[in-house]
Formats: C-alpha cells, structure tokens, sequence
C-alpha cells in the first residue's frame, strides 16, 4: 500500500461543479486544491458542458490524482437537475477513462457517513466536519467546494484504510452505507 494516495473528488454540477484535491496518508486528509467551476445558465447546454468539462480536465492535469472519486447520480423529483449532474457526470468518466486513471463513483449517504459518521448528516455538518479533517480556518464555500473534498476524503480513506483491526464509528456507519447501497 502506498504512503499516501492523492485523490480529485468531483460533486457534479451543470451550473456549479465542485472540484476538491486532497492527499490521504493514512486518515490523515491534507488539502491541496479546492475550486468550483460554474457555467452560466443561459449558455447553449454545449458551451456549458464544455466550460465545466475543460475545468475538470485542467484539475486533473495540473494535480495528476492517482484516483478520481465522483458523487453518484440518484434520482432526484428535478429532471433537470438530474440531467444536468448526469452529464457532468460522463464527462468526468471520459476525462478518467482517457488518462488511465481509476475511478469510483460514491452515492451522497456514502460519502456523510464516512466523514461525518452520519449517512444523514446536512450540508452543514459535511462542510463544517471537512473543515476539522483538513485543519482549516472556516469551511469551504461554496457548499460544492466542501462536498467535492468530502468525496475525495471518503474514496481516499475507502481505498487507502485496511479493513482490518480496529474501526472508528465512521467507518462502521459508512461500511453499513456502502452495503445498503449495494443492496447487501
């Protein structure tokens, strides 16, 4: 296993893309990159995706991830909406697929419970509990700033923590989420 592991966390977005780089040596998240990559929503959908595609890509060239981590699309009563993270979405997945670089695709629940300890946990508690794990003076902001370095905090800590011996309540909160989803 190597000493550390560097992680881009995504929090998909048509019109707000959050985009979090962060370095995981063993639990110990450190903060490299924090930015949120907007579109203007009166823009033809083809300039739109093209803006937040080429800001992802710049992301990932300039950090060079090991891995890439991506919130899971779930079903939400605003098609639209859906739509537009679904896009993103593909997007990342190309960008990934291109650079040979592995990715993993967390559902929101997978990612609050194992940062927070709470498959439930609000915006706030993400925001404020990725503050604590990264040591910084005030949370990040925009809301998807602070989600895209939970999701590279949780896949850092997914792919990089052993499984074995001993587990925090996070962990177990977050192990019983990633089951749930999978339907085990």
């Amino acid at each position: 296993m190597a000493a550390s592991v560097r992680v881009l966390g995504v929090d998909p977005g048509l019109t707000r893309c959050g985009i979090g780089v962060v370095d995981v040596e063993r639990r110990t998240p450190t903060l490299v990159h924090v930015e949120v990559v907007r579109s203007d929503a009166g823009a033809p959908i083809e300039q739109r995706l093209m803006r937040i595609g080429r800001g992802v890509e710049a992301a990932i060239d300039a950090h060079k991830p090991d891995a890439i981590a991506l919130e899971r699309v779930f079903a939400q009563a605003n098609l639209s909406s859906v739509m537009g993270v679904a896009q993103i979405s593909g997007i990342v997945l190309r960008a990934a697929a291109e650079r040979a670089i592995p990715i993993a695709m967390l559902t929101p629940t997978e990612v609050k419970a194992a940062v927070t300890g709470y498959g439930a946990a609000d915006k706030r508690q993400v925001a404020e509990m990725v503050r604590r794990l990264l040591r910084l003076d005030v949370a990040p902001k925009p809301a998807d700033a602070a989600d895209a370095l939970a999701i590279a905090i949780a896949e850092g800590w997914r792919t990089r923590v052993p499984r074995a011996g001993v587990t925090t309540p996070a962990q177990r909160a977050w192990a019983a989420a990633e089951s749930a989803a999978r339907g085990r």
